[in-house]
């Protein structure tokens, strides 16, 4: 059987798509004790050691030596946070830094340094890390105190005997209901591995993708629901498919929102007006911050009525005012199109595109985990018996990964050489359009 430690687990999400190939995961690190408890209720016979990585690495390689059962570690599988990432790139930062300027570093950023710590004494076949785009342009100050990119340290610590590469992977391009985007890094020292990264160069390339999913496809047949007191569920479909109940003001500006727009757009209501004209809710860029419109009307620029546009009143002066928040807010999803990325924030309606796009309320935590595509897997979202709150839901499903990205590029994993004998090692050649550039 194939084994793999896991680093920065949470709650196990991203995990499902090891268990899928039946890959034992002999040891879990993780810092938050919440996520650690659901995680030991999925994978029970998974040695899980929670607490600071720069504490228990040692531990962690010796929990791994003490309960393997292969003479090899398949897969070590890790997602160190990576905070105050630059989108100038790692160039503009390494100039400022020669320069004598040096920024400022997120002490999470080092993460990467316990971890490769473990990753070089386990010595396993692949190294799979994933996390946000922007993680390839972030800066750390390594052990010795140098300033380096951070996916040039992970290729300087593994060195010669590894090959491989990291990669942006949309996710909706690989058949899930998302448009999130990660960074896929994947090393290895599988002889037929690197022969496979020499060829392609990437661990997916265009001819792994699959249709896109859209929205409709993914939850367009479950049963209605609306955000009011006795129709906000139905556990007879889902045991999750339910959602809060909404403020009666903001049911009313949702309520008059059309499929893929924002309440802050919405026109005049009033009978005897139905002015269409209002102004609209653009941001603002200033200096390259953007930043949202103060300046939207709340009230029909014809008829004076109120218009359907969040807005509250102000405890300090008794007036009413518009509502801070981007377009993207208070918006609803299309139809036709993939989600945008399931956020920690998707239980709220104030949150980036998360209002279902045509029954008045957010997404339920069921059509949420088919997004998220953990609803494919086997997962108990229970704790001494009793289902997670809300919010648990939200960050557990928000800070993951889609398992079936993982599923995806384990499989390949599992595969390699299957597809260098399929790919290329019969003959057939490959072309840039087999590369998969991000």
């Amino acid at each position: 059987m194939k084994e793999a430690v896991s680093l920065f687990s949470s709650a196990g999400i991203g995990e499902l798509g090891l268990k899928a190939h039946d890959i034992r995961i002999v040891v879990s690190s993780e810092l938050l004790a919440d996520r650690h408890t659901l995680y030991k209720n999925n994978y029970p016979g998974t040695e899980c050691i929670t607490g600071d990585i720069w504490k228990t690495k040692d531990l962690i390689c010796d929990t791994y030596e003490k309960y393997k059962s292969s003479d090899e570690l398949f897969l070590v599988y890790a997602t160190p946070p990576c905070q105050g990432m630059s989108s100038n790139g790692a160039g503009t930062l390494l100039k400022g830094i020669r320069q004598g300027i040096k920024p400022k570093i997120d002490e999470r950023n080092r993460l990467i340094i316990p971890t490769m710590d473990i990753v070089t004494k386990l010595r396993p076949r692949w190294l799979l890390m994933e996390n946000v785009p922007n993680m390839r342009n972030t800066i750390i100050d390594d052990e010795n105190g140098e300033f380096i990119n951070i996916i040039d340290y992970v290729r300087k610590r593994l060195g010669p005997e590894y090959s491989g590469e990291a990669m942006v992977a949309t996710c909706a391009d690989y058949g899930i209901p998302q448009t999130r985007k990660r960074l896929i890094t994947v090393f290895t020292r599988d002889p037929e591995g690197i022969m496979y990264f020499n060829q392609y160069g990437n661990i997916l390339v265009n001819k792994d993708k699959r249709p896109i999913c859209t929205l409709r496809d993914a939850i367009g047949s479950f049963p209605a629901l609306d955000a009011v007191e006795g129709r906000n569920s139905n556990l007879e479909f889902n045991k999750y498919h339910f959602v809060p109940i909404m403020n009666p003001e903001k049911y009313w500006w949702m309520s008059n929102t059309p499929e893929g727009n924002t309440a802050y757009n919405n026109q005049c209501v009033n009978p005897a007006c139905g002015y269409q004209f209002n102004g609209m809710h653009i941001d603002k860029q200033t200096d390259g911050i953007w930043h949202s419109n103060t300046e939207t009307p709340i009230y029909c620029e014809k008829c004076g009525e109120l218009l359907p546009r969040p807005s509250v009143i102000d405890k300090k002066t008794g007036q009413r005012r518009l509502l801070k928040g981007f377009h993207s807010a208070y918006r609803r999803m299309k139809w036709d199109e993939p989600a945008t990325a399931i956020t920690q924030n998707f239980i709220y309606e104030a949150s980036d595109n998360k209002v279902h796009p045509d029954q008045t309320r957010v997404l339920s935590i069921y059509e949420a985990l088919v997004i998220q595509t953990v609803a494919e897997y086997d997962y108990d979202f229970q704790v001494n018996g009793k289902l997670i709150t809300n919010s648990m839901f939200a960050q557990v499903l928000g800070e993951s990964v889609p398992p079936k990205l993982i599923d995806i590029i384990v499989e390949k994993m599992i595969n390699i050489g299957y597809h260098i004998n399929n790919d290329f090692m019969e003959g057939e050649q490959c072309s840039l359009q087999d590369f998969d550039l991000g």
